[in-house]
């Protein structure tokens, strides 16, 4: 059972990467009365002033009681304190996978921010040292305790849809400001708009999908094509916007899509859409032998359960919200029911889940519910994607990371599952 109130063996924790996600994870790990975050550190001596004055020493800081957090400029500096029980790896894209690495390397266990994968050898290699080590690594991808994408896993696993033939996903996110102002605001993913061209951040619509299909735990990605369309919006934006960037030529394309087959035959289809005017949307889709359900529209359609109009030769989806209240995930009851005495928000509770699941693996030492093999499975869809880009849409091979224990990994156990529905 899950006890929201719970306080568990105490844990001191550095961060490292103390940009905007890093200060979100400190205010909710700060709250915790069995987390202590002992360190901190960026390379950014602002990013370092103004997350102690958020949280410990400013006029308006949240935890002025607290003791303040010692803090450095430099990661190896907080890897060699023997005081420190866990390492939180938030840094850009192309730095978070080797500091992860280290840290494991130096006893740690470790929780990582998603993105971009900068190579397969990088994702091989997260693997192999999680491996040498003993040391856990998850990757804290928030969409997985997502609400509605628990609701929906829930269907999944009690076989609403039937078998599952076909799932969705996108990174649907106006973000031309974020990154036509990265160089100003100090953020990472202008170069990669700059310079790559390929599915860069895949794990919000895709860490939710491998585990309706048991993806590394009895099934496996096979193949990736992906192709990209013109890069028009943000060179637009930046016309308008920048006038100093205007010569630029953005790489990345406005619309990259992405099919992927499955070991067990299931096709998944991917979309990245950044730089181009739209609402937000993660384009979540599952369909399956007796039904469809939908994000965009909240629509589904299940074979036996939605009426049909005899006359409608197209028939009519219907709104997915009864399904959402019968199959709410019973973490999140549990979660609603506690709440109003917790420190969370952040994307309507999700990322306090992710949070907490990684914390209490910690307290425990049991295995996380998302490990090496996720985040290298999820991060190596951008590399093999810019290859496949590169090639035309050629197909390109996904290594099996688990090195053939995909066939025989069985589910994590416990309340924080994501393998199965547990009794909360």
């Amino acid at each position: 059972m899950i006890d929201f109130n719970h306080k568990g063996r105490e844990i001191r924790i550095a961060v490292i990467g103390l940009g905007g996600r890093g200060r979100d994870h400190i205010r909710r790990f700060a709250a915790m009365p069995d987390v202590t975050v002992a360190a901190v550190c960026d390379n950014w001596q602002p990013n370092v002033d103004r997350t102690l004055s958020d949280f410990w020493t400013g006029k308006d800081a949240l935890y002025p009681g607290q003791r303040a957090a010692e803090t450095s400029l430099h990661y190896e500096e907080i890897l060699a304190r023997k005081d420190i029980d866990a390492v939180c790896v938030f840094t850009s894209w192309e730095t978070h996978m080797r500091i992860a690495m280290d840290s494991m390397l130096a006893g740690f266990p470790v929780c990582m921010e998603i993105g971009a994968g900068q190579s397969l050898d990088e994702c091989h290699e997260l693997c192999r040292v999680s491996r040498s080590t003993g040391r856990p690594v998850m990757p804290m991808e928030n969409c997985c305790y997502g609400e509605t994408e628990m609701a929906v896993l829930n269907m999944v696993k009690k076989g609403l849809f039937g078998e599952i033939v076909h799932c969705q996903g996108a990174y649907e996110h106006d973000l031309r400001d974020e990154v036509g102002l990265g160089d100003r605001n100090h953020h990472y993913r202008q170069p990669h708009f700059l310079h790559r061209n390929g599915e860069l951040y895949p794990t919000h619509e895709m860490g939710p999908i491998a585990k309706y299909l048991g993806i590394n735990r009895g099934n496996r990605i096979l193949t990736l094509s992906s192709i990209a369309s013109k890069a028009r919006g943000l060179k637009t934006w930046l016309e308008a916007n920048r006038p100093d960037l205007a010569h630029l030529n953005p790489r990345q394309g406005d619309i990259v899509t992405s099919m992927l087959t499955c070991a067990n035959g299931e096709t998944i289809l991917l979309t990245h859409d950044c730089t181009l005017p739209r609402p937000y949307s993660r384009g979540g889709r599952v369909q399956g032998t007796k039904g469809i359900w939908m994000e965009d529209g909240k629509a589904i359609f299940v074979e036996g359960r939605t009426k049909i109009d005899p006359n409608n030769w197209a028939h009519e989806f219907e709104s997915d919200a009864p399904y959402m209240k019968e199959f709410e995930h019973p973490l999140w009851k549990a979660y609603h029911e506690a709440e109003k005495d917790l420190v969370v928000g952040g994307h309507g509770g999700m990322d306090y889940l992710v949070d907490r699941a990684w914390v209490e693996s910690v307290q425990d030492e049991t295995e996380p519910p998302l490990d090496c093999y996720d985040a290298a499975t999820w991060m190596a869809i951008t590399t093999l994607s810019e290859q496949s880009v590169a090639m035309g849409g050629l197909p390109q091979a996904m290594p099996d990371f688990t090195n053939g224990a995909w066939l025989t990994r069985g589910p994590v156990k416990g309340p924080w599952t994501l393998d199965e529905i547990p009794e909360v």
